[in-house]
């Protein structure tokens, strides 16, 4: 179970790094970013954990802080919310690759 949790700490990382190299390929450095982080993962399961974990986090960090740094709350409400849909959008093409990495592994 150990090595499991590690793998996942991996995949994180590399769909991380690799989605920062790539921003300016829209549709295909995710997909990239997500075969390789499902690979490393080891399977589909830990593949999608890794995609949606970060995902989730990410995506409420945003919500919070964009909310937290305005003088008007619902300013900052909406601001989050645009960065919560940006977070959602990129997700689809990583968890497209990841599953596809998670089959390959």
């Amino acid at each position: 179970m150990a090595d499991e949790n590690v793998s996942i700490v991996i995949a994180i990382i590399w769909m991380s790094v690799i989605s920062l190299l790539l921003f300016w390929l829209p549709f295909v450095g995710p997909l990239i970013a997500g075969v390789v982080g499902g690979k490393s993962a080891g399977g589909v399961g830990s593949a999608i954990l890794a995609v949606l974990l970060p995902c989730i986090v990410f995506g409420a960090l945003l919500f919070f802080v964009a909310s937290s740094l305005t003088g008007i709350p619902l300013v900052g409400a909406v601001a989050g919310a645009g960065g919560l849909v940006l977070a959602l959008a990129h997700v689809g093409p990583l968890l497209l690759g990841a599953i596809i990495g998670g089959i390959l592994a």
